[in-house]
């Protein structure tokens, strides 16, 4: 079975929730166990419910082609090392009836293989960013969140040799990108790709001289925004390691403003973040000094993103201006660059 049989919408939920049934057969779980969307996105998550057995837990379908078996074996030891390791709060894998926490639904011969994890139920709510003033106390909670993170990984020996893939100049901005090119990015005209081009090349030279020794670079989130967190009276979860690899550790800062980096609140959340980080490991003014590239990088990759994905709703809600805006970014930071 491939997502590829399916052409519109309609079509592609309806297959996915024939995978997701499917997938049910591969757990201990009683015939009265339902399953219900979660979120359909890059991976599609489900809502598991055995009423026999009084549970809930979650489904994870794997985009296809995203991850190898490994890679995704090597995000679950990760996981499974800071519930023993950190004082973080992270979902467990839930294993099938083969012993294996990674599943492999059957295939067409040809067909790029479908996983599929089952995670632990984790109660709780996305943070609350209503108001600025709030907006701020979260980023300073999330900054602490990612130091307790980051302190992990340096004490774990083992993040070294994980499967994972890594997040640096190659795959992001170079010749074989993750996300696809900036270059296809939606509004991405001659002149657009000319100011870009010399973005790029600053980049390229800082991060050079940046380096990437292991108090910078390790194992990293990725993708450690607020929607990626959860909260429980006083206890935080975070969840959706589905990106996590080999990165610098200030990439996650540029995760955090997503979608949102030309905002005039930023300089304010890049503070607070850096504020609640502070509380548990340090920062040099010289990696403080480079943040507005790691921002600036983590723009692009999501003009890229945005290119490959032009009918998801995050691509339709952001419209034109994205590029506008991406533009006035790359004027502000190269001034910066060249005075």
């Amino acid at each position: 079975m491939q997502r590829l049989h399916a052409q519109s919408e309609e079509e592609r939920r309806s297959f996915m929730d024939k995978l997701a049934i499917q997938a049910l057969q591969l757990y201990d779980l009683s015939p009265a166990s339902t399953c219900s969307l979660l979120n359909y996105s890059e991976n599609t998550t489900y809502l598991v419910e055995d009423p026999e057995n009084d549970v809930r837990m979650v489904l994870r379908l794997n985009r296809p082609g995203y991850h190898s078996k490994r890679e995704l074996e090597s995000e679950l030891i990760w996981m499974e090392n800071i519930a023993h390791s950190a004082s973080i709060t992270v979902p467990q894998p839930i294993a099938g009836k083969n012993g294996e926490y990674v599943q492999t639904l059957p295939c067409e011969d040809g067909a790029v293989p479908q996983h599929c994890v089952m995670f632990t139920f984790l109660n709780g709510q996305a943070p609350d960013e209503i108001g600025e003033n709030n907006l701020i106390a979260q980023f300073e909670r999330l900054g602490e969140v990612n130091a307790l993170l980051h302190d992990h990984v340096q004490n774990w020996e083992d993040s070294k040799h994980v499967s994972r893939f890594t997040w640096d100049f190659e795959t992001m901005l170079g010749d074989s990108p993750r996300w696809g090119r900036w270059q296809d990015g939606p509004d991405v005209t001659a002149e657009r790709a000319e100011l870009f081009q010399q973005v790029v090349d600053m980049i390229a030279q800082r991060l050079q001289r940046f380096g990437k020794t292991p108090e910078r670079f390790g194992l990293i989130h990725a993708d450690l925004r607020l929607a990626n967190l959860l909260i429980e009276d006083n206890q935080i979860y975070v969840i959706d390691f589905d990106d996590c690899g080999y990165g610098w550790f200030l990439y996650d800062l540029a995760a955090a403003v997503s979608f949102i980096e030309h905002e005039p609140i930023v300089p304010e959340l890049v503070n607070a973040w850096l504020k609640g980080y502070r509380k548990v490991r340090a920062i040099s003014d010289e990696e403080e000094a480079e943040i507005p590239t790691f921002i600036m990088l983590r723009r692009l990759i999501l003009l890229a993103w945005l290119g490959t994905h032009s009918d998801s709703d995050t691509a339709k809600q952001l419209g034109t201006d994205f590029a506008a805006n991406t533009v006035d970014m790359a004027k502000k930071y190269l001034l910066i660059n060249y005075q």
